[in-house]
């Protein structure tokens, strides 16, 4: 089983906030709900501390509120797309060299599901919450680079 202790800072700096970064990138697909998106994302964290011992590596990145280095995303020219698949794509090459094929699973369901947390926290095009979709186009767009990033890591 992979542990923190297998990873430099480096490299578990990269592991832990590409999940955060895959979520951001899609609440910032679309304007609006930046705030029930972040609290979905936090919700969907604490869910995952709920599910302790099934992975070592995924306890770990839950155990503590992720941190994020806003100097990335300023060095990337503030485009959360591009540092969002660069931070994907560089966990991903991490994980590949560390961790098991079960656990670079686990990783990218739960990159999946704090992204998909996101997008369904708040409905878009709605008058007062009615109406409107769960999920944007902006945003499945979102999603379906993140799925294929991630698909085409594994």
């Amino acid at each position: 089983m992979t542990t923190k202790a297998d990873f430099n800072a480096e490299e578990w700096a990269t592991v832990a906030e590409a999940p955060l970064l895959a979520a951001m990138r899609v609440s910032a697909a679309q304007r609006g709900g930046t705030l029930r998106e972040s609290m979905a994302v936090a919700k969907a964290y604490a869910q995952a501390r709920q599910h302790q011992g099934e992975s070592e590596l995924l306890d770990a990145l839950v155990a503590s509120p992720p941190g994020l280095d806003a100097g990335a995303v300023r060095k990337g020219g503030g485009d959360i797309a591009a540092v969002a698949s660069k931070r994907l794509g560089d966990a991903a090459g991490v994980l590949a060299g560390k961790a098991s094929a079960e656990e670079r699973e686990a990783y990218a369901q739960f990159v999946l599901t704090l992204a998909e947390a996101a997008a369904s926290a708040n409905r878009e095009g709605s008058f007062l919450g009615i109406g409107g979709r769960k999920v944007s186009e902006a945003e499945q767009a979102a999603l379906d680079e993140i799925r294929a990033l991630l698909d085409t890591a594994a």
